[in-house]
């Protein structure tokens, strides 16, 4: 059994270092991207990707989290003595989690369905621009937890 958190303690740095990177390409390639398109442009985007983004986000966040709190659970059970850093890493991902049915999904079933005025597109991506900086952060946070829980800092 010792191996196993371990195993799950390396997996959810390698889980979550992916979410992140994701997240940052989100955030410094897609956001700017629309930000720079007229709004029937982004409309028409955004309604021809929205499941691609759900697609690729969607398991990635899954088998994330996943991974994350299974290394809690196990760092927990076996007395890991970085299982206080494992679980705040779980802790925060679910906060990351949590935000999407939240905020985002709304946000992003209105992109997707132009319900939003086009005058009002540059204020509601800078919302969620904002938002997702803030998830981005927290994943970060949640990122450096599983560090310090795989280096066994008490």
């Amino acid at each position: 059994m010792g191996i196993v958190p371990d195993v799950l303690r390396s997996l959810s740095v390698a889980a979550w270092g992916l979410f992140v990177g994701a997240m940052l390409t989100e955030a410094f390639v897609l956001v700017p991207y629309w930000r720079s398109l007229p709004p029937n442009e982004f409309f028409t985007w955004y309604a021809a990707n929205d499941r691609r983004l759900l697609g690729f986000f969607g398991p990635l966040t899954v088998v994330a989290t996943l991974v994350v709190v299974a290394a809690a659970l196990a760092s927990l059970w076996t007395r890991h003595p970085g299982r206080w850093w494992a679980l705040l890493a779980a802790v925060l991902t679910v906060v990351v989690v949590l935000m999407f049915p939240l905020y985002f999904a709304k946000a992003n079933a209105n992109f997707a369905a132009a319900k939003i005025n086009p005058a009002d597109l540059p204020t509601r991506l800078a919302r969620w621009a904002t938002w997702h900086g803030v998830r981005t952060g927290l994943s970060f946070a949640a990122l450096a937890a599983t560090l310090m829980s795989l280096r066994g800092v008490p």
